[in-house]
């Protein structure tokens, strides 16, 4: 028995990219088959249906027709990390001046002022 090489990807044979999966495409082939033969069915089920039940079935069955927007971002490589305040470069004036402040809004929560 010959061995296969490794593609250098991890994978030792199997389908070529882009080959579709022989059992996934039966699958959908034969659910659009019932799902079109039980049309009248599924309309008549989804009458009987409470407008709140109804409205969430047509929105599950919408998310297989309505493409989903594409995203406005790439997503990098690299990690963005968060803004990083150092507190030790602000002058110890303006730092106590937010903290009272703070106490302050925490303060009017707790009593429950709105001033």
């Amino acid at each position: 028995m010959a061995r296969q090489k490794n593609d250098g990807k991890g994978r030792m044979g199997g389908r070529q990219k882009g080959t579709p999966n022989k059992v996934t495409g039966t699958v959908k082939e034969w659910l659009a088959d019932l799902i079109d033969k039980n049309r009248g069915q599924i309309e008549a089920d989804l009458q009987q249906l409470e407008p709140k039940e109804r409205l969430a079935m047509l929105e599950k069955f919408m998310q297989y027709i309505v493409p989903k927007p594409k995203t406005e971002f790439s997503v990098t490589s690299e990690k963005q990390q968060e803004p990083v305040f150092d507190l030790s470069l602000v002058p110890d004036d303006v730092v106590c001046e937010i903290a009272d402040k703070l106490l302050d809004y925490r303060d009017m929560a707790y009593f429950g002022n709105k001033d």
